[in-house]
């Protein structure tokens, strides 16, 4: 076979995931191959907060957090149970610390933490949370790189001008380490590059990639250790989101269009790798723009979310992913719309973090905002039964005036509170009332599907008969998630995603070594 190039790594993504992989392969002196198929480094991460969860690392010690592994794993397994094999959850957090202070010390990435409670009641929970972000950096100091980094959601998918003087979290995890492939000098960095096949041996070893250039010419790329496919997942693919999720669109995912096409489980399947979670996504409530796009919503202040019957179903100060579990079994039984109902009693804006934030006049113009006087009103303005609306109203009324959520326990988890800046469950109950009345459509979004490659505590991908596809490896969303079908914490996604990154660049550099010493012999 004709190799164009060789390396000892290629990487297929350039979320978080896939430049840690790079940046693991390109320090322990790799040549590394990082290709990305659109016109920006980033993926999903780039929009990201950019929390990384890794329990027991040395950032939480520097910064006074009382934690450890033992306590993050406990939490871990409470939560995920057993849809996970417990090695692969011990490997994530095992070398959660190992990778921070990789991160930190070895590539120079500043780090702090910065509180955000764990998303579960179980045992070992940190209120603290365990999360970790890349410290911001100046678009000076990121200088031509700039343009090459995937801008926040709003400026990308909505066309909204955004400050990028300075970037933080997701932009900054992205800048940074970008910035130290480029000052290894070990790796190459393809843009507008396409992967869509990889090359197998006759003894079914991956060995390589066939890349389609910009200009249309293919080139096969050699690996000589492995191939680590970190390329997202499939939630921008209508066909593949209806086969295995049953959803009426792509459009509603917060991922670039460009990205998760479903690359990665067409690759998969082409070499008999084991699929699996693939009904699974990092839910979320979303605001539905006139665009036809929507944006991740969290953050409740106030107000009410309803279905189309104008029933309340959860605890609308869930952790974004237990609400949009919540919506999508609604959506399961039947309920098409969602509602967020509030009033005015602190002006006219929406009373929850969404960026971009809505535009009052062009939703209403769109039909996706409503306002009027009365509940009555409001209700027939959005095709929901007054009765069942006003039934809904009166009730929680009644509860905030209690001062407790009897029907669904709004206010009495951290997790709730946080965000109100609350220390009791009362101030979480604010009745609506005021001179005006709003509903903003709300649709079932996702932070991208967790659904791919089945892998083994190294990132290495199965078959179905449990052996490993030797030479492919797979981390982020191209794999099937560590934390199964649960979301224990902010920066789960990143966090599992960049450890399996790492281990799986440590056992491909094992198995260069093993062939290196055959060839010695």
């Amino acid at each position: 076979m004709t190799w164009g190039r060789t390396y000892d790594v290629v990487v297929v993504g350039s979320g978080g995931a896939a430049l840690a992989g790079a940046l693991a392969a390109a320090h322990r002196g790799l040549s590394t191959c990082l290709i990305e198929k659109t016109d920006c480094f980033g993926g999903t991460s780039a929009y990201s907060g950019g929390s990384v969860w890794l329990p027991g690392n040395h950032v939480l010690a520097r910064q006074g957090v009382d934690d450890s592994v033992e306590k993050g794993l406990t939490y871990f397994n409470a939560v995920v149970g057993d849809r996970i094999r417990p090695e692969v959850q011990q490997a994530y957090l095992d070398t959660g610390p190992v990778v921070a202070d990789f991160l930190e010390n070895t590539v120079g990435i500043p780090l702090e933490h910065r509180p955000f409670p764990d998303y579960f009641d179980a045992p070992g929970r940190s209120h603290n949370g365990r999360s970790i972000f890349a410290g911001p950096i100046s678009a000076d100091e990121v200088g031509d790189r700039l343009t090459d980094v995937r801008p926040m959601v709003a400026a990308d998918q909505f066309g909204v001008p955004v400050d990028r003087s300075t970037l933080d979290g997701g932009q900054a995890w992205i800048a940074r380490m970008v910035l130290a492939l480029d000052a290894t000098g070990r790796a190459d960095l393809l843009l507008s590059t396409e992967v869509a096949h990889l090359v197998q041996d006759e003894s079914g070893e991956v060995t390589g990639v066939v890349a389609t250039a910009p200009d249309g010419t293919g080139t096969r790329i050699r690996a000589r250790t492995g191939v680590l496919l970190a390329v997202g997942g499939f939630e921008r693919s209508a066909d593949l989101r209806k086969r295995w999720q049953n959803m009426p669109t792509a459009d509603w995912s917060s991922s670039h269009p460009g990205t998760g096409s479903g690359d990665a489980v067409a690759m998969l399947d082409s070499v008999g790798a084991a699929l699996d979670l693939l009904d699974q996504s990092w839910w979320c409530p979303a605001t539905l723009f006139p665009n036809g796009h929507a944006a991740f919503t969290l953050g409740m202040r106030s107000g009410i979310i309803v279905d189309g019957e104008g029933r309340r179903f959860a605890n609308e100060m869930l952790p974004y992913d237990q609400m949009g579990r919540a919506m999508r079994a609604q959506m399961e039984a039947g309920s098409e719309k969602f509602w967020l109902i509030f009033d005015d009693s602190s002006g006219d804006r929406l009373p929850a973090i969404c960026l971009p934030e809505p535009d009052r006049d062009e939703m209403t113009a769109a039909g996706l905002w409503h306002t009027a006087e009365t509940v009555t009103d409001l209700a027939r303005s959005v095709g929901i039964d007054p009765a069942g609306l006003a039934a809904t109203v009166g009730r929680f009324n009644e509860l905030a005036e209690r001062g407790s959520d009897e029907d669904f326990h709004r206010g009495e988890d951290p997790f709730g509170r946080f965000f109100v800046g609350a220390t009791e469950p009362a101030q979480c109950l604010r009745p609506l009332g005021g001179s005006r009345l709003h509903a903003v459509r709300l649709v079932l979004g996702d932070l991208g599907t967790k659904g791919g490659a089945v892998i083994d505590h190294n990132g290495a991908v199965q078959r179905p008969d449990g052996s490993a596809i030797i030479g492919l490896y797979a981390a982020g969303n191209s794999s099937a998630s560590v934390s199964g079908e649960a979301y224990p914490g902010p920066g789960v996604p990143l966090g599992s995603g960049m450890v399996m990154a790492y281990r799986a660049v440590a056992d491909m550099t094992a198995r260069l070594g093993e062939t290196e010493a055959v060839a010695a012999s």
